[in-house]
């Protein structure tokens, strides 16, 4: 089995960040890096990963850059700075396993061909996390509507247990600090199956721990997080105009049925959501961000 880093982003969430570290600090077989992410968190984040010592590699930023940016900067942590053969990527809500690990690397020990591995991802009473659904590739079927048991191609992975080979990320390269927030994971793991096939393997099981088993809807969502579906639906349109025809009319669809919903619905402050989904989906059609690629490790003397 290879070497892998973890790679976990955090912004101002210590109790659940203790939690997530244990997690993994106990997770068979062990990792030969764990690299935390800080957002610029305050000071009592800070505080904390610094009295953990050589235990994890500390990066903290310098400002907020999002779980875009926070992803950017772990994975390029990992293929600039270890040599290990995978890097896990995780939220820090994610409470992974003790036996999360071993099935991704017994998939990746048996399997060569592919550029990602997803968990399966549960809410806290074992049922499965609505946020982190998957399709099976070219069906109907989710992680939702049917229990895997084999390991089955998907669509795209989430930033909640997904497991990239070295090879990919100099391949892709990294994901996009511009989207800033949401999308950046689909985007990622959509650009990694132009190039090889991904897979859900239902034998790792995570815990995602939100605070409820529902997903971010611009219809409903309180007043104070509106502003971030500019994000949301600017990145949806970017991701999805890289899609085939098929995927990409579906993704069309989904958009014109979250503003049917939100015309026609009854909600607070209903004109501002319609102009931040109006604004979002307009800026993505004309986004073209940056793809930044790692630089290559030098060889050992």
């Amino acid at each position: 089995m290879g070497k892998v880093s973890a790679v976990i982003v955090t912004y101002n969430r210590l109790p659940m960040l203790k939690e997530a570290i244990a997690a993994l600090e106990s997770v068979e077989p062990k990792l030969s890096h764990l690299i935390v992410v800080d957002n610029n968190s305050d000071n009592d984040t800070k505080e904390y990963l610094e009295s953990l010592g050589d235990r994890i590699e500390y990066v903290r930023l310098s400002e907020n850059v999002g779980g875009a940016g926070g992803f950017n900067a772990g994975i390029r942590y990992f293929y600039e700075q270890t040599d290990d053969d995978y890097v896990w990527v995780m939220d820090d809500d994610t409470i992974v396993h003790q036996d999360s690990l071993q099935p991704l690397l017994a998939f990746a020990d048996e399997n060569k061909n592919f550029s990602f591995l997803s968990s399966n991802v549960l809410f806290t009473d074992g049922k499965p996390s609505v946020r982190n659904v998957l399709r099976q590739y070219g069906t109907f079927n989710t992680t939702l509507n049917k229990k895997f048991t084999k390991p089955v191609l998907v669509e795209n992975g989430t930033f909640v247990s997904v497991l990239f080979p070295r090879y990919i990320v100099g391949k892709i390269g990294l994901p996009i600090t511009d989207f800033f927030i949401w999308i950046d994971d689909l985007e990622y793991t959509e650009r990694a199956l132009r190039v090889a096939p991904g897979y859900l393997v239902p034998a790792s099981n995570v815990t995602h721990k939100m605070r409820s088993n529902t997903e971010d809807d611009i219809t409903n969502d309180i007043p104070e997080r509106v502003p971030r579906y500019f994000n949301m639906y600017r990145n949806r349109v970017y991701t999805m105009n890289k899609r085939n025809f098929y995927r990409r009319v579906r993704g069309e669809a989904k958009i014109k049925w979250d503003y049917m919903r939100l015309k026609t619905g009854k909600m607070p402050d209903k004109a501002e959501r319609l102009k931040v989904m109006r604004d979002g989906i307009a800026a993505g059609k004309q986004f073209n961000p940056i793809i930044e690629f790692p630089d290559e490790k030098p060889e050992a003397n």
